[in-house]
């Protein structure tokens, strides 16, 4: 029978939770395997698991009792290997990787931050910030709402100042919230957001962190900023791709 991974942490972590329940219907008993110094929190994997929200809620469950004693690097929903001697295998053939990311993660939880524009917000910094834009709106203005052309060009000129903004409004956020963070990695691009970033905060100082949001949400009120978290450090199971040289606190 397949293996279904909920997390991978330390062999002697304080308080594994062994017999809790897992995913599936009825729901699988949650077991523990041990290679070396790791240890991989798992349970049978259910035939045809899809993501309902009995079974994500399970998932997230586990990692929240195992990630409360000590670190845990959290797997995402649905990973599955062949059998127990499979994540064993790979427990012993990553095992220095695995310690160094434990370590790297020890104390500390993922925030995600998005952020969109509010559209009627934006287009009014564009139109003051922007002087082609206000020159164009006056023109058409004064030529009693301007040709098809004019219209075209003023269309064209606002669709890119407000992508700029966009551009720009992006590397402020990660600009602003970076110093409270211990890394940063940058989420795929997904649609209605111009931000997708997920932080890595030290536990102790997240209160720290969530003021900085809300600064930046104050600072910006032409943006919607959204704050999720905190969460298991899903991100960052794989080194971060940016890591400040220096964590300021």
């Amino acid at each position: 029978m397949s293996t279904y991974v909920y997390g991978i942490t330390s062999g002697s972590h304080p308080s594994l939770p062994d017999g809790m329940e897992g995913v599936g219907e009825p729901a699988r008993q949650v077991r523990i395997i041990k290679e070396g110094d790791l240890a991989a929190v798992v349970s049978d994997a259910p035939e045809g698991l899809r993501p309902k929200r009995r079974d994500l809620l399970a998932h997230q469950n586990v990692l929240a009792e195992t990630g409360a004693a000590a670190a845990v690097l959290p797997m995402r929903f649905g990973s599955v290997s062949p059998d127990d001697a499979a994540v064993a295998g790979v427990l012993a053939e990553r095992a220095d990787h695995f310690k160094e990311r434990l370590e790297a993660l020890s104390g500390k939880v993922e925030y995600n931050v998005k952020a969109t524009h509010d559209e009627e917000a934006v287009l009014h910094r564009v139109m003051s910030e922007n002087p082609e834009v206000r020159s164009l709106t006056e023109a058409n203005r004064q030529a009693g709402g301007g040709s098809y052309d004019d219209k075209l060009r003023l269309g064209e000129v606002v669709v890119a100042a407000v992508q700029h903004r966009e551009a720009e409004d992006a590397a402020e956020l990660q600009r602003a919230l970076e110093p409270v963070a211990a890394a940063v990695s940058v989420g795929p691009e997904s649609t209605g957001w111009l931000a997708n970033l997920s932080f890595l905060v030290e536990r102790a100082s997240a209160e720290d962190f969530i003021a900085a949001v809300e600064e930046f949400r104050k600072a910006q009120p032409h943006l919607e900023v959204r704050l999720h978290g905190p969460l298991p450090p899903y991100s960052f199971v794989e080194p971060g791709p940016s890591e400040p040289a220096e964590t300021h606190h």
